[in-house]
């Protein structure tokens, strides 16, 4: 995987061979995005399982149990990494896989399969988000949201790049993204590599930018939703909700239905994940705030339903009301 964590500045790719190795990754965010930490977990699983030394189906299913609650915990918030880890575990309870061997085949072919899943709901979204983007379009994006996020061309990014792919003339304000800069380091490194023009702001300038510039639409990405279309996506995005409803800007939310958790009735249920001080009080090595500050770091925040305009999933644009349509078109209903 490409160590994320390194870029701009420089390329390193990182080999993980455990699927504790891949759990720290994930931990320590060399690599990070929900559809990519989902699919890096499914490999997790096809890795422990081919590690595994069991010689019988029991104990290789008892070793999976134990490696998929290690990846499960390694990061709270995205549900890809749950639902990934437990599609991998109920396809290899399969009691038709009737030796370890069979097992740990299963396994690898399920985790491609994971993954070359992405690549293609990576594709409808974005196909999917071009009735939203006109051209000439002035675009603000939160976070990061492109292929370093997913297995292929992104989410919200996806939309981006599609557009700029089908002729469309459109700019993109970048948020900076605090506290770990994942729209000044990362958003910024694939928009260049693209040729697609951007400029880069600061967390705080959104509301200003609406208002002195005239932005368009915002298009985000999603790290869990709601059944009723609360989502959880990288702190920040609920102001830039708020701001984007006082400004009448709409808000669309890059969602694959593989992140929508219908066991959450609400986004009072997503539990946000904490970080380290750290993250706020140094960027790299340099410190910003004096050793010791007492800091509150959630990594996420909700944003309500009713700041949302609509989700583009790989099955269309969803809109409200989001607690029907979401289940509709999950179930193969058509809107």
């Amino acid at each position: 995987m490409l160590d994320q964590r390194r870029l701009p500045h420089e390329t390193v790719y990182l080999d993980c061979d455990t699927a504790d190795a891949v759990a720290k990754a994930i931990r320590n965010m060399t690599i990070r995005g929900a559809p990519a930490i989902g699919a890096a977990a499914a490999f997790g699983v096809a890795l422990a399982a081919m590690r595994s030394d069991a010689a019988d189906t029991a104990g290789m299913r008892h070793d999976l149990r134990i490696a998929g609650e290690i990846l499960k915990s390694s990061r709270p918030t995205a549900v890809n990494l749950e639902w990934a880890v437990e599609r991998m575990l109920s396809r290899l309870s399969d009691q038709s896989l009737c030796t370890a061997e069979s097992i740990r085949s299963a396994a690898v072919r399920e985790a491609q399969a994971i993954s070359d899943e992405d690549v293609e709901t990576n594709r409808r979204i974005g196909l999917n988000g071009q009735e939203l983007v006109p051209d000439g379009a002035k675009i603000l994006h939160h976070c990061n949201t492109g292929a370093l996020a997913t297995v292929d061309i992104g989410t919200a990014l996806g939309v981006i790049r599609t557009a700029h792919e089908h002729g469309r003339r459109i700019h993109v304000y970048v948020d900076e993204t605090r506290p770990r800069l994942q729209g000044a380091r990362l958003t910024v490194w694939e928009l260049r590599r693209l040729g697609i023009p951007f400029s880069l702001i600061v967390d705080g300038a959104s509301g200003f930018v609406m208002k002195a510039i005239g932005i368009d639409l915002c298009l985000v990405g999603c790290d869990r939703a709601a059944a009723n279309g609360d989502f959880a996506n990288k702190i920040g995005t609920y102001n830039l909700a708020i701001a984007a409803k006082a400004h009448g800007v709409p808000f669309y939310v890059a969602c694959p239905l593989s992140s929508v958790d219908f066991s959450c009735a609400s986004g009072d249920a997503i539990m946000i994940e904490e970080r380290e001080a750290e993250e706020v009080t140094r960027i790299e090595e340099a410190w910003i705030a004096p050793e010791g500050t007492p800091v509150f770091n959630p990594a996420f925040d909700v944003t309500p339903a009713e700041y949302v305009t609509a989700f583009i999933t790989e099955r269309g644009v969803i809109r409200p009301p989001f607690r029907e349509n979401l289940i509709l078109v999950n179930s193969d209903g058509i809107l």
